[in-house]
């Protein structure tokens, strides 16, 4: 198998966006929920598609995403491929890098502009007033390549960062509302089929 860095113009790095938010999920549980596909394509409300092309060991692995059209339709959809390595430290913290690939099994098509991720990462730390919850940071700077204004590109960056962190935070309170209600199996819940 052979994985390198994709082609991009040397002068051309994106523009680097970061942004934080506090949720309230442990960092371990946070980025399975964040880079599982079981969990991610259930709440990601910007992605049409997210899924592994292959698992290189436990915490590395190839993922290839598309998203759904943005800033009321201005942005098509893109594709991306990245290479996602998830590291562990001390304290519970956990720093997961990312970077775009080439990989010969996923090609670009004519049916999507491949994006690029230029080196980004998420940074997600316990608060240690409340180890429950997560400090979770975000650092990225796409290319989105197409014909897109760099206005229209960091009018909507800020934004879709947001969002992320918010369907986040909504997708693991649904998981959790589901799980707290859901009856043992070979058993029904009164509570579930309340008339």
């Amino acid at each position: 198998m052979t994985i390198r860095p994709s082609h991009r113009p040397t002068e051309v790095w994106g523009e680097g966006y970061r942004a934080e938010g506090i949720i309230p999920e442990t960092p371990a549980k946070l980025i399975q929920f964040m880079y599982l596909p079981e969990h991610r394509s259930k709440w990601d409300r910007s992605l049409h598609t997210y899924r592994i092309l292959h698992r290189i060991d436990s915490d590395t692995f190839i993922l290839h995403t598309i998203t759904n059209s943005f800033a009321m339709g201005s942005i098509s959809p893109r594709d991306f491929v990245d290479l996602v390595h998830i590291k562990h430290y001390e304290g519970d913290k956990v720093i997961v890098s990312s970077v775009s690939v080439e990989y010969p099994q996923c090609p670009p098509t004519s049916s999507y502009i491949r994006g690029y991720n230029n080196p980004c990462g998420y940074v997600c730390s316990p608060l240690p007033e409340n180890p429950g919850h997560s400090k979770l940071v975000m650092y990225v700077q796409p290319e989105l390549k197409g014909n897109l204004s760099r206005a229209v590109v960091e009018a909507t960056m800020p934004t879709n960062l947001l969002n992320l962190i918010h369907d986040a935070k909504d997708g693991i309170k649904a998981q959790k509302a589901h799980s707290a209600y859901s009856p043992p199996k070979g058993h029904s819940s009164s509570l579930l089929h309340k008339k």
